[in-house]
């Protein structure tokens, strides 16, 4: 079943200004200018989440196809997005939410940090795993958000700044993360 989300664009299109002067007595060059707005709603087509992902609010990642989906208690998609991560990694399985923080750093590789860290795993490695914004090194992006969908991570699952808030403001200590291949 395909779901479409219809999402409200904002355009500001200037249809024309009409000019109206005034006919009273005693008034002179006054000019009433009418500028109309419209909204376009597009419709955005989503990919379907993934069968055997679970019920009721939860987060649900595809590691094959790098996409997450933020869901509500209701089983309506609120979010979804790509991400970058490591094929295979974290194993396929239901997580919890276990930890998270603002800011956060690689203890595997110098000079590497991230913020808006929200932890749900454990890797092969016995480092944590969760998602994060785009992780700079010295100060420069790892990648940019056009290569989101690839595999880039190093087990993390990496997404743009705004996702990463977003999922970080979301989900709550316990919040369950459903891993699909």
């Amino acid at each position: 079943m395909k779901r479409v989300i219809a999402g409200a664009v904002l355009a500001l299109l200037i249809m024309g200004s009409s000019s109206v002067a005034s006919a009273s007595a005693g008034s002179i060059g006054e000019t009433t200018t009418t500028t109309a707005t419209t909204t376009t709603t597009v419709l955005v087509e989503v990919a379907p989440v993934p069968v055997r992902s679970g019920t009721g609010r939860r987060i649900v990642y595809a590691n094959r196809q790098q996409r997450v989906w933020v869901i509500n208690e209701q089983n309506e998609v609120i979010r979804t997005f790509l991400v970058s991560g490591m094929l295979g990694q974290p194993g396929k399985g239901t997580f919890r939410v276990f930890s998270k923080s603002p800011t956060s750093y690689s203890p595997e590789f110098a000079g590497v940090t991230f913020r808006f860290m929200t932890r749900f795993a454990i890797g092969r490695n016995g480092g944590n795993i969760g998602f994060h914004e785009i992780p700079v090194r010295n100060n420069k992006p790892m990648q940019t958000v056009e290569e989101l969908g690839a595999f880039k991570g190093s087990g993390c699952l990496r997404s743009s700044t705004q996702d990463a808030i977003f999922i970080y403001q979301w989900a709550k200590i316990g919040t369950k993360v459903v891993v699909v291949p």
